[in-house]
Formats: structure tokens, C-alpha cells, sequence
């Protein structure tokens, strides 16, 4: 029994968009490799959860966000544009309302409510050691677009903040996450972005619009749309810095932003049966994007994130690292946990 069709529309921002989207539409060009039911069809205006035109029409891009592929449902928005990279134009954005096989770090599949903003979009890059770096860039440029959206409508700030490496806090709550993923064909990295953040859902932690209640009386909601196009207004610029400049000249605005500034954490090592505890001090990134460390007795490590796993004990989080001692070259297999 064939399955029930999704429906994915298509606009685009410039006549070249909307030409390309009325060829993709016409020849039903766009498919999903768990064999979904996609129905391909032109924007008109009777989209009502997700206003297309107020989106393109406060967007200013050059390239990020101008192609949309917009569904109210959909498996995975990041499925859409990663098996579908070479049929869509770089910088193309998919968004839906639900997902019911969203993806996140570790091949985890999740469902995802009304009230999210949920979107995956492309790029390209030549440079791979730069590559790790764009899930920095994201976070970033999303943090800032919502600081951007409350500075221009004469609200309080909602301080989202970043927690290493790929998900936004709110509040002391995750409030959104982003994920990476690429693959390098005939000298590029073809990367895709996902990102899901929770505006109106208040569950299962909280959202932003929660959160601008407790703040103002003023009545202002924030809407997906305006949060959508200022993010790829900022991604855009950080993006080029990226690519001409590298990382750096963004870092500090970075670690205004993140939560781990001289953050204190204790390193587990098992060695013979026996745990044996370290104190290091969060010191900021690697140039390859890694967490630094000064531990008490002034050696520097680096910590990678091994997969997604904690669980909470006594209100601390412990989470799966691999520690690379600097100038060593063996890798050791730690675990740390939040002062």
C-alpha cells in the first residue's frame, strides 16, 4: 500500500529560483531514500503556519535561504536537502513544521512538535580543516539573530546561549540544537546544516516566546519566519569570515556567548581497576575546534566529544570525552563531569 503523499513546497527569492523551482515541481524531481511520498508544488500563498512571502521579503541574502522547500510535515527536513544536494542550489533551506524522524547527534531520531522552528539548508567548502568549524558559525549566527530581532523591536534580551558543542541553553534550559554532516566528492565538502530550536512549544523544556513572556507585558511574539531570514542574514556574514579569515576573528564573540568560560571540570581516569580524578579548567578552542584545557598541574589537554551519552547524578552531568594530551599523541578514553 503506497504510503500517504507529503506535500513540499517550493518558492524561491529571484526569477532564476522560482524558475528552477517550477522545473523541480513539474518533473516531481526530489525524493527521500525511505521512499516517502513526495508531491512537489509551487508556492501560492495558502501556507498559513509558515508565511513564505513574509520570510522572503524580509530576507537579504545573496546566496543562503533563497531557494525553500516547506512542508508541515516531513520525516527529516535534513534528510530533504542532503539526499536531494545535487537537485537543490547551495544555500537551499528546507523548514517544516513536524518532524517525526528528526535528526540528531549518534544517529538519534527524534519527533519534534508544532512550534518549533525545524530547518536544514546546504553549503560547500573546499578547506576541511575550517569544516568543523561551520556547527560554531551556526551557533553563533543564531544567537546573534535573536539578539538582532529583540534589539530592533525594543525588547529585552533573551540571552541564548551556546553549551558546547551544538546546542542552545536558555534560561539554564536546552532550548535547541544543531547538527553537521558532510560528505567530499570531487574535491568539496558538500555539508549540510540542521537546526531546530523551540519558539511557541513550551514542552518539553521551554521555548523562546515562553521566555520573552516572563521578561515583557509587551505582548511580542517572535515568529519563525523573522528568526529564519535574520539567521542566514548573519550566517551569511559570519560564513565569508570564515572562509577568508578562518575562526579567530569571531572567537571572542564566541566566548561571550558560550557557557564554559574558566569552567571547572573534573577528568575520571580508570588505570588498573582504580579511578583517578584531575581538575581542569576550560581554557577556550583548539584551532580544530576542540575544547582546551589547563589542568591543576599546568599540562594542556584537549577534549573531544565521544557520542552524546550522560546521565545526571547529584545534579551533575558526566559526559563521554576522548582527552587528547597536548604533545602526546596516544589518545585516553575519559570521562568528566560539571563542577
Amino acid at each position: 500500500m503506497e504510503s500517504e503523499p507529503l506535500t513540499l513546497v517550493l518558492a524561491g527569492k529571484s526569477t532564476a529560483d522560482i524558475e528552477l523551482a517550477t522545473s523541480l515541481a513539474s518533473n516531481n524531481s526530489l525524493k527521500l531514500t525511505d521512499h516517502s511520498n513526495l508531491l512537489l508544488r509551487l508556492h501560492t500563498d495558502d501556507t498559513p503556519s509558515f508565511d513564505v512571502r513574509r520570510y522572503f521579503d524580509s530576507l537579504s541574502t545573496t546566496r543562503f535561504g533563497r531557494f525553500l522547500l516547506y512542508s508541515s510535515r516531513l520525516p527529516s527536513t535534513h534528510d530533504v536537502v542532503s539526499q536531494n544536494f545535487n537537485e537543490i542550489p547551495l544555500g537551499a533551506v528546507c523548514v517544516a513544521d513536524v518532524q517525526f524522524k528528526g535528526r540528531g547527534r549518534s544517529t538519534n531520531l527524534w519527533e519534534s512538535p508544532e512550534g518549533c522552528l525545524m530547518f536544514s539548508y546546504t553549503l560547500q567548502m573546499e578547506d576541511g580543516r575550517i569544516v568543523p568549524l561551520v556547527q560554531y558559525v551556526a551557533s553563533l549566527a543564531f544567537t546573534e539573530a535573536i539578539k538582532d530581532i529583540c534589539e530592533k523591536n525594543g525588547l529585552p534580551q533573551l540571552e541564548v546561549k551556546i553549551k558546547w558543542p551544538n546546542d542552545l541553553y536558555l534560561n539554564g534550559l536546552k532550548v535547541g540544537g544543531i547538527l553537521c554532516t558532510s560528505t567530499y566528492k570531487s574535491k568539496k565538502f558538500n555539508i549540510s546544516v540542521g537546526i531546530g530550536v523551540n519558539v511557541d512549544n513550551r514542552r518539553p523544556t521551554t521555548c523562546l516566546n515562553e521566555r520573552l513572556q516572563e521578561l515583557t507585558s509587551s505582548g511580542f511574539q517572535l515568529r519563525r519566519e523573522d528568526i529564519l531570514s535574520c539567521f542566514f542574514e548573519k550566517f551569511e556574514t559570519f560564513f565569508d569570515v570564515l572562509i577568508t579569515q578562518g575562526f579567530h576573528p569571531m572567537e571572542e564573540l564566541y566566548y561571550q556567548t558560550w557557557l564554559h568560560s574558566g569552567q571547572r571540570v573534573i577528568i575520571q581516569d580508570t588505570c588498573d581497576g582504580q579511578t583517578l580524578d584531575s581538575v581542569v579548567t576550560i581554557q577556550g578552542l583548539t584551532s580544530s575546534g576542540y575544547l582546551m584545557a589547563l589542568g591543576d598541574d599546568g599540562q594542556l589537554c584537549e577534549l573531544h566529544p565521544d557520542g552524546n551519552r550522560y546521565s545526571v547524578l547529584y545534579t551533575k552531568e558526566y559526559f563521554t570525552f576522548s582527552v587528547v594530551i597536548v604533545s602526546i599523541v596516544t589518545e585516553l578514553l575519559l570521562q568528566f563531569s560539571y563542577l
